[in-house]
């Protein structure tokens, strides 16, 4: 299924979302029905394989098709496939029963491997030392096989539990802390020379970068007391920022809620906003042939959409 997308033109302001950019050409529906679609990845046979949320499930489409791949429970919210070929999950731990917008306080946060031959999912992480991981929201994997991934903190009922951003192998090996206090840390990426790691805050709707300086390792801050955190750009008021994925040209692109879309933020800090007709635009990823293709997860109508990109898209470490 065809639809067309249009928009204003405008010139961008560093810093801020001023315009609303036309996209270039329309966008397919390639799945429908699906409950609350995250974390695409566009897979070398042509498949695109997400997560649904609120079904607890991992889930391939393709060629008109959905197929489950594994109910892991919980609630996965981000996936990419790792060194070995099988496939990590965030997993926030699943919503309430009784209220589909609050998590599940009683469920613990973890990081999954999913062997998608078989279909066994193995628990990696679910705490840093004493303190049980909130709610894994994104992942991302560096040259050297480690992951870098978020923790978004739990949605409760009378405010948000704190998250932070984590690195650890995929071994199950080891996990270390970050950055951590506040709430909302939701999509990340690294930069196209690996040196750069990017990750937006939701509430906000900020992006930020941290300097990598090794595995597990980014500049601290002049007084030593945590990461040194860059700036970036921000989106106009009324949005929230969800998960992102990087152009070759190290521009990052971030789905955007509320006003939904796709949020581009360049190197120098020039924001973009290209609309689209979904409230929740949670996620993109980019691949095809040309890595021009993006893949765009659609929570609120349950649809993940294929739209060609107007550059190219950063392959992916594996």
């Amino acid at each position: 299924m065809l639809g067309a997308v249009g928009g204003l033109a405008a010139t961008a302001t560093p810093g801020r979302a001023v315009s609303k950019t036309a996209p270039a050409g329309t966008f397919e529906i390639l799945a429908e029905g699906l409950a609350f679609p995250e974390g695409p990845v566009a897979m070398p046979d042509g498949s695109v394989i997400l997560v649904e949320l609120t079904a607890g499930q991992v889930t391939r489409c393709w060629n008109g098709r959905t197929e489950v791949v594994s109910k892991v429970g919980g609630g996965p919210n981000g996936a990419q496939v790792g060194p070995d070929g099988a496939l990590y999950i965030c997993n926030s731990g699943g919503v309430d029963p009784s209220n589909s917008h609050l998590a599940d306080p009683s469920k613990p946060g973890r990081i999954e491997r999913l062997d998608l031959d078989t279909g066994k999912v193995e628990r990696l992480y679910d705490r840093v030392g004493d303190r049980p991981l909130s709610a894994p929201n994104d992942l991302v994997f560096d040259a050297d096989g480690g992951i870098w991934f978020t923790d978004f903190g739990k949605v409760l009922e009378h405010g948000y539990g704190r998250g932070g951003v984590y690195y650890c192998r995929p071994d199950g090996s080891s996990i270390r802390e970050i950055d951590y206090g506040a709430s909302g840390y939701n999509g990340i990426g690294l930069s196209p020379d690996g040196k750069a790691l990017y990750f937006a805050m939701n509430h906000s709707a900020r992006l930020y970068r941290m300097t990598i300086e090794g595995a597990g390792e980014v500049t601290q801050d002049e007084n030593g007391t945590g990461p040194k955190k860059e700036f970036v750009g921000v989106s106009s008021s009324g949005v929230e920022f969800d998960s992102l994925a990087v152009t070759r040209s190290g521009n990052v692109c971030i789905g955007t809620n509320f006003d939904g879309g796709i949020t581009t933020i360049s190197l120098s800090g020039e924001t973009s906003f290209m609309p689209l007709p979904e409230k929740m635009v949670t996620n993109i990823a980019f691949g095809g042939r040309d890595m021009r293709d993006a893949f765009l997860t659609w929570a609120v109508s349950g649809r993940l959409v294929r739209m060609r990109w107007s550059e190219p898209g950063l392959r992916l470490n594996f």
